[in-house]
């Protein structure tokens, strides 16, 4: 029997759900999480709440945040576009480097990944998604950082300025030379299903209509093979080959033929992978992380918390070997509850062993 088959056996689901650790609480909504490469969070506060400080790395020593990776990046200004306005999705790579998805909407700029390197403590590099790789209604959400290939692939919801999922997509952006592409847009595997996200019973709604939310989580397998993706809300998780997906002589139909239905799936926000290839989900129906587990694509609730309100994105620390997630409260915002934000503090991020050991730069 293989290390991996030993691995598989000594897990049992009939132990699950687990409950998480709490690794914080903190004053506002934390959306996603990325990592230096000493282990510290950094993370991003979650962009529905309008928070002054976009991003900010957290001293655990303390409990205390400070903006990330200064405040003057953190401060809108006129004079020029070297700041951060809108971000939600955040990764860090191997060489130190954190990088920043910022959606432009907020303070009307040209959306960006913003790279900054916490070893130099200085701007790495900027990439701009320019009008042919964005739409109006765009809101590239989360990204993989695929260090092998030198692309980073970004899910675009398709909600952005009262979009309603039918724009969807993903965005390749090339790590050298900065070239983009829009791909998938509004097809079988980007849409949202008509799949209402429901939290006690009450679908999320605006202004009385469901909101349906296009492709959202994405990461990638530890030899960056595959690329896993999926809409918010949808039945299905999806994954397609890095080689068909950054093949430019393919049509946009023979792409999609050569996309997989990988498995069912809640609803959920954040994606991440392990070693072994199981698949860790943020179901924010039911206060939980689920697991895809690559043994059988069997689904399973790995972790739930009556405190995991909206958990969001899920990362991993090579550091210490935990999984880290937050809860996000994004459906007690005032949008969708008749003008009245009903999220309060304290915020919490949670952390969890996973199944197996966790893939980092995801």
């Amino acid at each position: 029997m293989t290390v991996a088959a030993q691995k598989a056996k000594q897990f049992d689901t009939k132990e699950l759900p687990l409950k998480p650790e709490v690794f914080a609480t903190v004053h506002e909504s934390v959306g996603n999480i990325a990592f230096t490469k000493q282990g510290d969070l950094v993370y991003s506060h979650h962009p529905f709440f309008n928070p002054k400080f976009r991003v900010v790395k957290y001293d655990a020593k303390t409990k205390t945040t400070a903006p990330f990776p200064n405040e003057r990046w953190n401060t809108p200004r006129t004079s020029d576009d070297h700041y951060l306005s809108n971000v939600l999705g955040i990764r860090n790579d191997e060489k130190g480097i954190v990088w920043m998805l910022d959606m432009g909407q907020r303070n009307a700029v040209t959306p960006k990944i913003v790279g900054w390197n916490t070893i130099t403590n200085q701007l790495e590099r900027i990439y701009y998604l320019p009008e042919s790789s964005v739409v109006t209604t765009s809101q590239p959400n989360d990204m993989v950082v695929d260090t092998k290939h030198g692309v980073f692939v970004i899910a675009d919801e398709g909600i952005g300025n009262g979009g309603d999922g039918s724009t969807a997509a993903l965005i390749i952006v090339d790590m050298k030379t900065g070239k983009t592409r829009r791909l998938l847009q509004g097809t079988r595997t980007t849409l949202p299903e008509n799949l209402p996200t429901i939290i006690n019973g009450k679908p999320l709604a605006v202004n009385g209509k469901n909101l349906l939310v296009g492709c959202d989580g994405i990461t990638a397998d530890k030899n960056f093979e595959w690329l896993y993706f999926a809409p918010l809300n949808g039945s299905k998780l999806y994954r397609v080959q890095f080689t068909d997906l950054l093949n430019e002589k393919l049509s946009e139909t023979q792409l999609d033929r050569k996309i997989e239905t990988y498995s069912k799936k809640p609803n959920n926000g954040g994606l991440s992978i392990d070693s072994e290839n199981n698949i860790y989900l943020t179901a924010m129906e039911s206060n939980s992380v689920a697991v895809v587990l690559a043994k059988d694509k069997s689904v399973h609730n790995l972790i739930t918390d009556e405190k995991l309100l909206w958990a969001d994105g899920v990362s991993y620390n090579v550091v210490d070997g935990y999984m880290y997630v937050s809860a996000a409260q994004v459906h007690l915002g005032a949008v969708f509850n008749d003008g009245k934000n009903l999220a309060t503090a304290p915020f919490y991020i949670f952390r969890f062993k996973p199944v197996a050991k966790g893939v980092p730069f995801r």
